[in-house]
């Protein structure tokens, strides 16, 4: 598997820093967990920003920081949280897994014509989160992009009129492209996408219903 398409300094920068909301961190940590190469990058970034915490002077906290801190562990809930298991086989990665509630054959998917997807709640609302299968040949609506938008590989592969993305690939799209993704005509396409905005369409049937089908 050969990654082409790779996290932007802004991302990787902001998740190092712990300052990335966390639609855009599930992005960043898919990628990631597919991509040894922006794990490297990832790691130089996580030791500039030790390094330049190491020069900044000390400055002392709330008198009552300790208390705070005990009374939260002692109110803190004591109950576990379920385990996902991992099959022999993963075919999606963590931490994806674990928003989902599982791998790929448990899912359940909704039907978007040429495509299927998955809303994904998470407790970001800036983001809109979602798990895309496009079916093996078969195109999704050309729409062009009321914000930023991050889709993800997972399994498969597909093209547009600018590149092609297969899995680990990652796609950083704006308000500047207006494109129809097509998955390859081997096996479907599943991939994670993240949006701060509605997508906008060049259907007018496909505008008018957007509110009922959630993108």
């Amino acid at each position: 598997m050969t990654i082409r398409h790779h996290l932007n300094d802004d991302l990787l920068i902001d998740y190092a820093a712990g300052t990335l909301s966390e639609g855009w961190s599930l992005a960043v940590a898919c990628h990631l967990a597919m991509c040894p190469q922006c794990r490297d990058q990832l790691a130089l970034a996580e030791a500039m920003g030790g390094a330049l915490l190491e020069d900044l002077a000390p400055v002392a906290g709330p008198d009552d920081s300790w208390e705070t801190l005990k009374t939260r562990l002692a109110n803190a809930s004591e109950e576990p949280a379920k385990p996902v298991l991992r099959p022999a086989r993963a075919t999606l990665p963590e931490p994806l897994r674990s928003y989902l509630g599982g791998d790929i054959e448990s899912l359940k998917w909704r039907n978007l014509g040429n495509a299927k997807q998955i809303l994904i709640k998470t407790g970001d609302d800036t983001t809109q989160a979602r798990l895309l299968r496009i079916a093996a040949g078969k195109p999704v609506p050309e729409h062009s992009h009321g914000g930023r938008e991050l889709t993800v590989v997972l399994t498969g592969s597909f093209h547009d009129a600018v590149d092609s993305f297969g899995p680990g690939d990652i796609e950083d799209a704006d308000g500047s492209l207006t494109h129809q993704p097509i998955a390859d005509e081997d096996q479907d396409c599943i991939c994670l996408a993240i949006t701060d905005a509605p997508l906008k369409f060049s259907s007018r049937l496909l505008r008018m219903v957007q509110p009922l089908l959630g993108i």
